[in-house]
C-alpha cells in the first residue's frame, strides 16, 4: 500500500499577514483577507507569491517607481481613502437600519392611536417640513423612512405576529388562567368577540393580554362562540387543566345550561375528566342592572323632557347657552342622558338639580310650563334620587380598571350592600348625613315633607336586588376571603388541605408583619413552597379571575375608533393586528424585526 502522504507544511507567511507586505505589494490585512489599497480586489490566502503575483502584473509599471517617502505616502493616502469608503458604507447601514427601526415606531404609533394607515404618508409630509425649515442637512436621511400605506401596513401585520408569538412563548409558563369574554358588532354589524387573556406563572408574574378577536360571520350562538374559544385555546397552545374562570357579561348565549357558552364548556371540561371553571357574571354589569329597579318614572321623564326640549332646537341650546352666561352660572349647560352609558344618569341628575333654577326660568321664556319644576314634593325625589345614582357611579368607578383582583372588586360589592342598609335606618330618622343633595334641599326648608316612606321602600329594592344579583358572588366568599387575607381565615372552615398551612402561616410572627393587603401578590410570591404549597396554588388560582369584562368594554371603545364609517374597509385581521398593538402590556421586538430585514432606503 502507497504510504499515505501528510498535509503540506504550509509556512508561516501564509497564514499570517506580514506588515511589510503594504509597502511591497500595496496590501492591507481587512478581517480575514487581504485588501489591494489601488483597486480594492481581495485575495483570501495570505501568501506572498499571490499579492506579488496580483501587484507585478496589474500595478508594478505604474507604482515601481515610488519608493523611500514617496512610497510610504502614497500607502498612508490609499488607506484613508479605504477607510473612508467602509466608514461610509457602515455608516449608511446604520442609517437604513434606523430608518427601518423609525418606521417601526412610527407604524405603531398609527395603529395604537386608531389612526388609518395610510396616514404614514402624511407623517412623512410633516417630517420634510419640520426638516426643511429646521434642519435642512438631514432631510435626505428622514427621506429615507418609508411610511407608505403598504408599508405601514406590513409594519403593523409583524409586530403584531411577533406579540402573538411572545404570548405563545408566555402562556407555556402559566400555572393558572382565565377569560373574559365578550361580544359587540362593530360599524358593519360584522359580530366582533373579543377574548381576554389573565395567566399566572409559579412567581406570580401576571399577564393580561389579548387571546384573540374571532369575527362570527353569521349566528352567534354558545356553539358559535365555544368553536372560537376552543380554537383560540389551540393556536394559543392553552392547557385546560390550567382554565380557573370565565367572566362573562350574562347573556344567554353566553351563560346558557345547555346552548350556551359556559353550558358547553362545562360538558367539556367534563369528558375531559377536570372541574369546571369558575363561572363570573360581570360585576359592573350586575352593579348597573341594579340600577334599573330605581327607575322612578316621575322625576326620569320629566328631566329628559326638558333637556330635550333645549337640546333638540339648535337656536334653543345655544339661547340657553347664552342666558346661563349672562347669569353666570357655574355650568354652562346640560347634559345628555344616554341608557347605554351607566354613569350618564347621576351626571345629568346632577347638573339638572344645580341648574334647576336657571331651566325653569328658561323654559318660562319660551312658554313651556313644567309645573314638577316648583312642586316641593318632585323636587324630594330628584334630590334623593340624584344622591342615591351617584352613590352607584361610585361604586361603579370603583369597579373599573384594567388588573384588578376580585378580592377587591368583591370588597366593594359587600361595603356598598352595608352602605345601603345603614342609609335605610338613617333614612327613616331622616338623617341625610350621607345625601348632600338631599341635605341641601332639608336646608330650604321645602313646605312638604320628605317621602320617607317611598325612599326607604326604594332603598330597599335596590338592597334585595343587591342580595339576589351578587348571591352567586357570595357562594365563593371563603375562598375570595382565604386568598384576601389568609390569616383571618377561620381554620375550622377551610378546607383540609389549607388546615395544617394556615395554622403554619396564622402563627408565624414574620410573615404576619410583612403582610400588607395592597402587596397580596407580593407577598404570596415570597412564601415558601415548600412549606405553603396548597395555599400558594389556591392564591396562584384566584389572582387570574376577572371580576368583570371591563377590558374587553375599553378594547370595544378601541374598535369603534379604528373601525369607523370612514374605514368600514379595514379588514379584520388589520383590526385584530391594531387591537392588540393598541391594549398589549408587551412591547414588539423591533431589533429582531428590523435584523430580518434587508435595510434599505425609501423609494
Amino acid at each position: 500500500m502507497a504510504k499515505r502522504l501528510g498535509k503540506r507544511k504550509i509556512d508561516s507567511e501564509c497564514r499570517v499577514f506580514n506588515q511589510k507586505w503594504t509597502s511591497d505589494y500595496f496590501f492591507v490585512q481587512c478581517k480575514e483577507v487581504a485588501v489591494c489599497l489601488i483597486c480594492q480586489e481581495t485575495v483570501s490566502v495570505f501568501k506572498e507569491y499571490n499579492l506579488r503575483r496580483h501587484y507585478e502584473t496589474r500595478h508594478r509599471e505604474k507604482y515601481a517607481s515610488l519608493q523611500g517617502q514617496m512610497r510610504a505616502d502614497k500607502v498612508s493616502k490609499l488607506k484613508s481613502v479605504l477607510s473612508a469608503q467602509q466608514n461610509t458604507f457602515v455608516r449608511q447601514t446604520q442609517l437604513n437600519q434606523s430608518a427601518v427601526r423609525a418606521s417601526f415606531q412610527v407604524a405603531k404609533l398609527i395603529a395604537t392611536s386608531g389612526r388609518p394607515f395610510s396616514d404614514g404618508e402624511f407623517v412623512k409630509k410633516c417630517m420634510n417640513a419640520v426638516a426643511e425649515e429646521v434642519c435642512p442637512d438631514k432631510k435626505d436621511v428622514l427621506n429615507a423612512v418609508s411610511l407608505s400605506a403598504s408599508t405601514i401596513t406590513r409594519r403593523i401585520e409583524e409586530m403584531g405576529d411577533n406579540v402573538y408569538a411572545q404570548l405563545q412563548e408566555k402562556v407555556k409558563e402559566f400555572e393558572f388562567f382565565a377569560l373574559a369574554l365578550d361580544e359587540s358588532n362593530d360599524v358593519q354589524d360584522t359580530a366582533q368577540l373579543l377574548i381576554f387573556l389573565r395567566g399566572v406563572n409559579s412567581n406570580f408574574e401576571l399577564s393580561e393580554e389579548l387571546a384573540a378577536l374571532q369575527s362570527l360571520k353569521g349566528t352567534t350562538t354558545g356553539e358559535d362562540i365555544f368553536g372560537k374559544v376552543c380554537q383560540t385555546m389551540g393556536e394559543l397552545g392553552l392547557d385546560w387543566s390550567k382554565l380557573a374562570s370565565i367572566t362573562t357579561d350574562g347573556a344567554p348565549s353566553m351563560v346558557g345550561a345547555s346552548r350556551g357558552l359556559i353550558g358547553r364548556m362545562n360538558r367539556e371540561m367534563e369528558e375531559r375528566g377536570l372541574t369546571p371553571p369558575l363561572q363570573v357574571h360581570c360585576l359592573i354589569h350586575q352593579q348597573a342592572l341594579c340600577c334599573k329597579v330605581l327607575k322612578w318614572e316621575s322625576v326620569m321623564k320629566v328631566v329628559v323632557s326638558c333637556i330635550n326640549f333645549i337640546r333638540a332646537n339648535g337656536l334653543k341650546h345655544r339661547q340657553f347657552q347664552a342666558f346661563l352666561a349672562e347669569l353666570e352660572s357655574a355650568h354652562g349647560d346640560v347634559l345628555y342622558h344616554t341608557e347605554v352609558r351607566w354613569l350618564s344618569r347621576g351626571r345629568v341628575l346632577r347638573r339638572f338639580y344645580e341648574l334647576l333654577s336657571e331651566i325653569n326660568v328658561f323654559l318660562l321664556t319660551k312658554g313651556k310650563t313644567v309645573p314638577e319644576l316648583i312642586d316641593a314634593e318632585w323636587k324630594w325625589d330628584l334630590a334623593f334620587l340624584t344622591d342615591v345614582t351617584e352613590m352607584l357611579n361610585g361604586l361603579n368607578l370603583q369597579l373599573q380598571g384594567k388588573g384588578k383582583l376580585i378580592c377587591d372588586m368583591y370588597s366593594h360589592i359587600k361595603s356598598f350592600e352595608v352602605k345601603l342598609a345603614l342609609l335605610v335606618r338613617q333614612v327613616q330618622k331622616q338623617d341625610f348625613t350621607h345625601l348632600p343633595v338631599t341635605q341641601s334641599l332639608l336646608a330650604e326648608k321645602p313646605v312638604a315633607p320628605f317621602p320617607v316612606e317611598k325612599s326607604v321602600e326604594a332603598l330597599e329594592m335596590l338592597k334585595a336586588e343587591f342580595d339576589v344579583r351578587f348571591r352567586e358572588l357570595h357562594v365563593h366568599a371563603k375562598d375570595i376571603r382565604l386568598f384576601q387575607n389568609p390569616f383571618a381565615a377561620d381554620i375550622d372552615e377551610a378546607l383540609p388541605s389549607y388546615q395544617f398551612e394556615l395554622a403554619e402561616l396564622q402563627n408565624c410572627d414574620v410573615l404576619k408583619d410583612a403582610f400588607k393587603p395592597n402587596g397580596l401578590i407580593e407577598f404570596y410570591a415570597a412564601l415558601p413552597n415548600e412549606t405553603y404549597p396548597n395555599i400558594k396554588r389556591h392564591a396562584l388560582k384566584m389572582s387570574t379571575l376577572f371580576g368583570s369584562t371591563y377590558i374587553c368594554e375599553q378594547t370595544f371603545s378601541f374598535m369603534k375608533l379604528m373601525k369607523t364609517p370612514m374605514r368600514s374597509r379595514l379588514t379584520d385581521e388589520h383590526l385584530h393586528q391594531s387591537l392588540r398593538l393598541a391594549v398589549t402590556g408587551m412591547e414588539p421586538d423591533i431589533e429582531i424585526l428590523t435584523s430580518q430585514k434587508q435595510a434599505h432606503s425609501s423609494h
